[in-house]
């Protein structure tokens, strides 16, 4: 579960006007990396730089600046992201290094903003967090198909065992006519020579005797091919009798068809886009308030002091607006008066706009659910439109099917007809050919011709029930490979259906353990344990009452008599609240092995917690990333391992 740093590697990042930085060049070594800086020395800025280029949208223009740049060079690769303010917008544009930022903007990239930790902090649904990068909806899709194809492969089982039982029976049947057909050409070759004897007997001229000869044989083939005309008759009928059966039962299917929804799926397709019109619309509205809050939040910084010396020169200020963001004072400038407010009011509403910001995000992973829900409906609806025209296509079929034996009945009922009457014509002048002594070779001969085609067809019939034979026997052979797919099926299944519970139970055991070891290292010693426990509750959609799953946080503490006893999180100090939430955020960093994505890991506002504590807090988180950046105040950085490098000037 723990991944260790590997690489061994330096890293660039160039940027240009990102947050409060104009431009800076720095470089990362493998492991941990600290911004060391007082407030308001772009230690966040830098921090979502690098966001910027791993793939996140939580970045901000510097506000005086129309477009923006940052680089990143890893070895022999380079990413770029490039920002460019459009009509009150910013456009992003480049190649990122990741396509999907989203695992990293929740596990990695741990600023102050960061929803996992955030999550902690107000006591949100931490479940529903560490599920969200999980695509249940395919998941289940996927168990579905897989159980179509275990159905389909079970009936085929069946049906080779079934064959597989009928064989016994089948070589019996060969076995007898192997007998009749011994028996048939004993009985051929018994009348053979009874005809040489009586032929020895009669007294006729050669030229009489081969005409005779060749009228016999003639009228042996006609029989034989009347016989094969009469059989293939009887299979042309029986075929069409079995049509006439399917066609019936497809017109029933037919009947039973819901009706053909007219324009649902246009007006599907249609209210997906007008959605999609409405989520685009709310995520221009979420990054035209990021802007303003990351405006807002380098004001506080003192990150952009060039706009607020502007406002604040007619107003008679004793000395640079910098040095009032910088010393004790609660009073800062606001950016749309000039006039000096106090800090707490423009932080208030910092925090309403970030409140308003979750609220369209919500909404938007709402229209989400919506577009999904209508997506499914079209799927159904497709699915059934797609049954309904396999349906007619394969009556079409059936109908082309029975015309067609229809013809074929037709035309061998004429050429049986034709045949008979040859039949006969042969047999008259077989017996123009016979004299009143020729009579009884004559019988014999007709004897013989039946026994032929007797033999024929005994010998047809076993080269059929041959084939179905070898047939069966290459249908089971089959069997072995069917029954090694439908293991892999089943193995896959198992999987599928234990890939939820085993993220939910490798997140807890994950937090569980790190909890109780980080508790260990920075000795809380009023905290028994920090714990998450998996959970489920009834909860009611529209009419009927569904089972949502939690994460229970518990916090048990010790009185100093030893009780131990239940405390919430809210009654944790500030230090104790933000260390769950960075170990919170670990648990999902490892359970979604995001350290297989992205090679950086991003630590800041960590001021709550005290020095040393931070201290051991990044040694204990240095052994995942490939790069650990923590931006830390002076006397915080001071408290690290003097081997981890630091940067100060940026």
């Amino acid at each position: 579960m723990e991944q260790v740093s590997q690489s061994t590697q330096t890293v660039r990042l160039n940027v240009r006007n990102i947050g409060g930085i104009t431009e800076t060049s720095v470089d990362f070594n493998d492991g941990v990396n600290i911004l060391s800086g007082r407030n308001a020395t772009n230690r966040t800025s830098l921090l979502r730089s690098i966001m910027a280029v791993l793939g996140s949208d939580d970045v901000s223009l510097k506000s005086d600046a129309e477009e923006g740049f940052v680089e990143l060079v890893i070895g022999d690769e380079t990413y770029t992201r490039k920002f460019t303010r459009e009509n009150g917008t910013v456009r992003s544009e480049g190649d990122p290094y990741l396509d999907d930022a989203e695992l990293a903007d929740l596990f990695a990239f741990l600023l102050a903003t960061n929803e996992t930790r955030q999550a902690v902090l107000t006591e949100q649904n931490l479940y529903d967090l560490i599920m969200r990068p999980v695509d249940t909806d395919a998941i289940q899709n996927e168990i579905s198909t897989l159980e179509d194809e275990k159905v389909q492969i079970d009936q085929r089982l069946e049906e080779l065992s079934q064959l597989k039982q009928r064989l016994p029976e089948l070589e019996q049947q060969r076995a007898d006519l192997e007998d009749d057909i011994e028996e048939k050409r004993e009985e051929l070759e018994a009348k053979r020579e009874e005809i040489e004897d009586a032929d020895a007997d009669v007294d006729e001229s050669k030229e009489e005797k081969e005409a005779l000869e060749a009228k016999m044989d003639e009228l042996s083939d006609v029989r034989s091919e009347l016989n094969d005309c009469r059989q293939e008759l009887d299979v042309q009928r029986q075929s069409l009798e079995a049509l006439y059966e399917e066609r019936e039962e497809l017109e029933g299917d037919v009947e039973e068809l819901p009706d053909k929804p007219t324009g649902k799926i246009s007006e599907i397709d249609a209210e997906i886009d007008q959605l999609r019109k409405e989520k685009q619309n709310i995520q221009s509205e979420v990054s035209t308030l990021q802007q303003i809050i990351q405006f807002n939040e380098d004001n506080l910084e003192g990150a952009s002091s060039d706009i607020l010396n502007a406002l604040t020169e007619s107003q008679g200020s004793d000395g640079p607006v910098t040095d009032k963001l910088l010393d004790d004072s609660e009073q800062v400038v606001c950016w749309t008066c000039g006039h000096e407010v106090d800090r707490e009011d423009i932080e208030a509403t910092i925090d309403r706009l970030k409140e308003l910001r979750k609220e369209k995000m919500s909404a938007t992973r709402s229209i989400d659910d919506e577009i999904d829900e209508l997506e499914d409906e079209r799927i159904t609806y497709q699915e059934k439109e797609r049954q309904r025209k396999q349906v007619h296509q394969r009556l079409e079929r059936t109908e082309d099917q029975i015309d067609s034996r229809e013809d074929n009945i037709e035309r061998l009922e004429s050429q049986q007809e034709e045949l008979e009457s040859e039949l006969e014509d042969i047999e008259d002048e077989v017996e123009s050919l016979q004299t009143q002594k020729d009579d009884t070779i004559l019988s014999l001969h007709k004897e013989a011709s039946q026994l032929e085609v007797e033999l024929n067809q005994l010998n047809r019939q076993r080269n059929q029930l041959d084939q179905k034979i070898e047939d069966i026997d290459e249908e089971v052979d089959s069997r072995d490979e069917l029954e090694a797919e439908r293991e892999e099926i089943n193995a896959e299944l198992e999987d599928l259906r234990t890939r939820i519970d085993q993220i939910e139970e490798d997140a807890v055991d994950s937090f569980n353990h790190h909890m109780e070891t980080v508790l260990d290292a920075l000795e809380y010693e009023n905290i028994a344990r920090i714990w998450i426990e998996r959970s489920e509750h009834q909860e009611r959609e529209g009419r009927r009452k569904v089972t949502k799953k939690d994460f229970t946080l518990h916090i048990i503490r010790e009185s100093e008599s030893g009780t131990a006893y239940e405390d919430t999180i809210s009654h944790l100090s500030e230090s104790e609240r933000e260390v769950t939430g960075l170990v919170f955020a670990l648990a999902g960093y490892l359970v979604h092995e995001v350290y297989e994505e992205v090679p950086f890991m991003l630590l800041d506002s960590l001021e709550a917690i005290d020095s040393d504590r931070i201290g051991r807090l990044v040694e204990y988180f240095k052994d995942y990333p490939d790069f650990l950046v923590a931006a830390l105040l002076p006397e915080d950085a001071d408290a690290v391992e003097e081997s981890h490098p630091r940067i100060s000037q940026i």
